[in-house]
């Protein structure tokens, strides 16, 4: 019988020998009367509709001139959508061009949007992944509804799962091609955006916009080895990269000068970057790690990780934005992506990670990292034996779950001393 830690009676418990479907475990909420859901669920949360883009102002005109970074579920997916949505009305938009992994199984606004799109003379190609994991039968019949609309599909290649989170629009002015991408660190996906934390960022920079144009042409002939000068992009320029990265503060700690290593992503499995990242704490480089799940490096072991603290976040939404930071200050390097520091991802998938260069976003990146450090109520901190102990709270410390001081810090800019 099953270890009883929840001091259940055994009549509480059942055994099966085949998997359990546990998909109906979405649908309790429906079941609750008024008073169940208000002791058993959260109260309802609305995402936040404002955003850097003046209000009734055009996405795409705003963009155009500057970057903007959306952090989902704090900020509405809808802003997302009002950017698809001005690319499909436009008459000078010739092309639209998306990775779709995981879109949900039904009133996805987008996928009318592409169809609309496509049924308007653009240019639209869909790299759909048919092998996302639960959504296989969704992601079929939403290539068939793409595919009869007029939409150009393609699909994974053999042996690699297409991962990546990325939109280019393109538009033909009189000055010349101009074009937007969008790159995020999460799915297509109205309902988990409103579930998981995640980072949009959408970008008119050329060599950027210029890097998705080859990403799209590479996938549409099967070419995994493509160059790039702005994107990572795995199985190709992602891992080496980082371990290059890794390597720059590894000398800058050597010589002496500051060094910083602050990542955060779901899991880190990766033998080569986990020992590139014992290396850099021997070396002195000071790492800090937000990792939600499986973490294959143990933090303070003398001599090997003295310098590497990890902790893990586990609250309301699910931690699932990749954020990889790399120096300090105004010289800091930061990429979002979709991958996490697994062999599966750097080896064995598409994967993109985009660099940030708006130094605004990228302090506003920056300052969730750190108070996501600062939690001291979902927070856990990982012990070198491997376990996990929550973090000490002495009196007069402020008591902070840093997603519900980011939930209302999109509504009323509610600050804490950083």
């Amino acid at each position: 019988m099953p270890q009883n830690n929840l001091k259940s009676h055994q009549s509480k418990f059942f055994i099966y020998k085949s998997p359990i479907n546990k998909s109906y475990i979405f649908s309790l909420g429906s079941k609750f009367n008024e008073e169940q859901k208000n002791s058993l669920m959260y109260s309802p949360f609305e995402p936040s509709h404002i955003c850097c883009v003046p209000e009734n102002a055009s996405v795409m005109d705003y963009v155009a001139n500057n970057d903007v970074m959306l952090q989902y579920p704090y900020q509405s997916f809808d802003i997302f959508l009002k950017f698809i949505k001005e690319a499909v009305t436009d008459e000078k938009v010739f092309a639209i061009k998306i990775t779709l992994y995981r879109v949900g199984s039904h009133r996805a606004q987008l996928m009318n949007y592409l169809s609309m799109a496509a049924k308007m003379g653009k240019d639209v190609t869909v790299l759909m992944e048919l092998r996302a994991r639960f959504d296989e039968e969704n992601n079929i019949n939403w290539a068939e509804f793409l595919q009869d609309a007029g939409c150009k599909v393609i699909y994974g290649m053999e042996g690699y799962k297409v991962h990546s989170k990325i939109c280019l629009v393109m538009k033909q002015d009189k000055t010349g091609i101009k074009y937007f991408t969008q790159i995020g660190t999460g799915n297509y996906n109205a309902s988990t955006s409103s579930l998981y934390t995640d980072i949009s960022l959408i970008t008119s920079n050329e060599d950027i916009g210029k890097d998705a144009v080859e990403f799209f042409k590479n996938m549409g002939i099967d070419n995994l080895y493509g160059e790039y000068n702005n994107l990572l992009v795995a199985p190709v320029s992602l891992k080496n990269t980082l371990l290059d990265l890794i390597k720059e503060e590894i000398e800058k700690a050597k010589a002496g000068e500051e060094t910083s290593i602050f990542l955060k992503m779901n899991s880190l499995t990766d033998r080569q970057l986990i020992d590139a990242l014992k290396e850099a704490s021997q070396a002195g480089v000071k790492i800090k790690m937000i990792i939600r799940g499986i973490c294959c490096i143990l933090p303070g072991i003398e001599g090997k990780t003295d310098n590497i603290e990890v902790i893990s976040v586990v609250g309301r939404f699910l931690e699932h934005s990749r954020i990889f930071c790399f120096g300090t200050g105004e010289n800091m390097k930061m990429y979002i992506a979709s991958a996490d520091w697994m062999t599966r991802n750097t080896e064995n998938r598409v994967e993109i990670a985009a660099p940030i260069y708006d130094q605004k976003i990228k302090n506003s990146i920056y300052d969730t990292l750190r108070i996501m450090w600062k939690d001291n109520l979902k927070a856990r901190i990982l012990c070198s034996d491997g376990t996990y102990k929550k973090p000490e709270i002495k009196e007069g410390d402020e008591l902070i779950d840093c997603q519900n001081y980011l939930r209302h810090e999109y509504k009323v800019g509610r600050k804490i001393k950083l």
